[in-house]
Parts: structure tokens; C-alpha cells; sequence
């Protein structure tokens, strides 16, 4: 069965907030000194999140990314995703973290079914890291790196928000080092999330100039056979290694959206840079049954819009990337 919203597209594809908390306090999401979590009884339980998570494999939906905040900073993880995992149709599971956690929880989260990891790195810089993350350890970000690949996981993407005058000079160098180690590199371009958000969006840099300067260096090839996501992709020639360019400003890629996020609250947002959303988690513990779930969130799918709201800044989303679901 397929899962379309009102503009024709195939939504397949759930990002899974787990909690809106994080172990690190990046200046362009969760600037230091952030209030206002969601109490710990307004998440919504693992059982909650299985039956959500049925009621979208029943409409079609097959790929499902943990996300938060930072996902591992939510105890039993692992037994989470064993648990989807075994759900008929859900046959991609998937994480975003920062990493910061990865190293002992590895090898749990491979044996129970996460097979593919992003990871947020947007600086090899020790010193810069611990400025960008407001403290954070780069050492034990590169060992849940390399623990992570040895355990299995394919492919390890790095994602690097490119920021001008914070990391621009490291697009190079962030390159080098995804060679060197077999990661896919993903450069990212700013959004208008929140206060912090709205701040990095000042050292925004459009990705046609990275692109220029690893031209500089590199022989960038064509490749289309990393699909799914929004990154355009090019290989590096000679190598194995992929790069991606995730342009949400200047070439917007709406057309070919096939996500909707679930935020840890269990609010279901249908865009990632508008406001249209729908709350589940009050459905669900007021004793919706699974037919009317399946029926909620098709109804929910109508509300999609056709594109975000990026490119005005003005109307930018008043809500944290943290809060919606990486």
C-alpha cells in the first residue's frame, strides 16, 4: 500500500524523535543555557512508539531513523529498535546521533537492527568541536567513529553544517579525513530553526561555493546511487567515498520530500520548515484503537504542504531541531 499525501508523493520514511535532550548545546540548536524540555511523562512511551510505528508500516512506510535531540541519551534504546525491528514492513532502521554515546552502545545497537548511521561532526578541530558543541570531546566522538565501523555499520554518514567563518575552512580537510576512514560526507547549509537556528542562519554559506573549492582539489563524479534523502551526491574519483550536498536554501528539493517526523512528545510534523502538525499522543492514551490510529495519521497526511518556509526568514519555525526531529 502506498502512503501519499496531497501533491503525489510516496511518503516512506519516519524520522523518530526520541527525546528532545541532548548531550551537547551546539550554538545553532540548542545554545547554552536552553530551557523548556518536555517533562519526561510527555514523551511518548516504547510501547506508544511501537504502535505508532505499526500503524505507519500498515500504510506503507518501510524506513525508520531514531532520532532526538540525542537518541542515545534515552535509556534501552537498543531493546527499542530490536522491537521495530521485528515489525512486518519496517525493513530500514537507521540513526542520528552526535556520537558522543556511540562507543558503548555499538555494538547493542547493530545486534538489534540499526544498520546505517549519520552522524553530526562539524569540526575535527578539537578546540573548535568544544566551541561549536559548547564543551564537547572530540576524542569521544572519533572513538564511537571507528568503534561503530568496525562493528558493521553501512554507511557511516558524517553531516557537517557548513557555517562561513566558523567551519568553511575545513570543508577540505572534513573531506580528507571521510577518504582516509570510508565515511560518506554530507555538507548541510544552515536553516532558521529557533533562536539558535536563527543565528547560524547569519553564517550562511550556499553549497555551490564548497562545491567550487573541492573542485579545487578533487575530481567530483557524478552519483546517483545514494537515494532516499534530499543530498545531491558526487563521488570523489579514485575512491569509493561519496559526498553529498543538502541545500535546503538555495535548491530547495520539496518536490521530492518523502518524510514526516515524530517528535518525542508525539506530535506528528508533516514539514520540517512549517508549522502543520498533528498530535497523537493524547489519541493514544485516551484509548484510540489501531484502525483508528491508521485512520488519524491518513488523515494527518493531508495536511502536508508542498514546500517549506526557509527561504522566508521572517516566518521561520519558531521550534528547535531538536524539538521536531533532527
Amino acid at each position: 500500500m502506498a502512503f501519499i499525501d496531497p501533491y503525489g508523493r510516496t511518503i516512506d520514511y519516519v524520522r523518530l524523535s526520541l527525546t528532545d535532550r541532548c548531550n551537547l548545546r551546539c550554538f545553532y540548536c540548542l545554545p547554552k543555557g536552553t530551557r523548556g524540555f518536555a517533562p519526561s511523562d510527555t514523551r511518548l512511551t516504547f510501547d506508544e512508539i511501537e504502535r505508532v510505528i505499526r500503524a505507519f508500516a500498515v500504510l506503507g512506510v518501510h524506513r525508520v531513523r531514531l532520532t532526538g535531540g540525542e537518541p542515545l541519551v534515552r535509556k534501552g534504546v537498543a531493546q527499542l529498535v530490536a522491537r521495530l525491528h521485528q515489525i512486518p514492513g519496517v525493513d530500514d532502521m537507521s540513526m542520528s546521533t552526535n556520537a558522543l554515546l556511540l562507543e558503548p552502545h555499538a555494538e547493542a545497537l547493530f545486534a538489534a537492527g540499526v544498520g546505517r548511521l549519520n552522524v553530526s561532526l562539524d569540526s575535527i578541530n578539537v578546540e573548535r568541536f568544544a566551541r561549536i558543541t559548547n564543551g564537547g570531546n572530540l576524542d569521544h566522538v572519533l572513538k564511537g567513529l571507528f568503534r561503530a565501523r568496525q562493528e558493521g555499520f553501512d554507511p557511516i554518514k558524517i553531516n557537517m553544517l557548513v557555517m562561513k567563518g566558523i567551519n568553511d575552512d575545513e570543508v577540505v580537510p572534513m573531506a580528507r579525513f571521510c577518504i582516509e576512514n570510508g565515511f560518506t560526507l554530507r555538507y548541510i547549509e544552515t536553516m532558521p530553526m529557533g533562536a539558535g537556528g536563527m543565528d547560524a542562519v547569519s553564517r550562511y554559506l550556499p553549497l555551490d561555493v564548497v562545491e567550487e573549492a573541492l573542485k579545487a582539489e578533487f575530481n567530483l563524479i557524478d552519483d546517483i546511487s545514494s537515494g532516499g534523502g534530499p543530498a545531491r551526491y558526487k563521488r570523489i574519483a579514485g575512491s569509493e567515498t561519496k559526498i553529498g550536498f543538502i541545500t535546503p536554501l538555495s535548491r530547495h528539493f520539496c518536490a521530492s520530500c518523502n518524510r514526516v517526523r515524530l517528535g518525542a512528545d508525539g506530535t506528528l510534523h508533516l514539514c520540517l520548515g512549517n508549522s502543520h502538525s498533528v498530535g497523537l499522543r493524547e489519541p493514544l492514551r485516551q484509548g484510540i484503537d489501531d484502525e483508528e490510529l491508521v485512520a488519524l495519521i491518513r488523515k494527518a497526511i493531508a495536511l502536508k504542504p508542498w514546500q517549506h518556509n526557509f527561504n522566508q526568514p521572517k516566518t521561520g519555525v519558531n521550534r528547535s531541531m531538536a524539538a521536531t526531529g533532527g
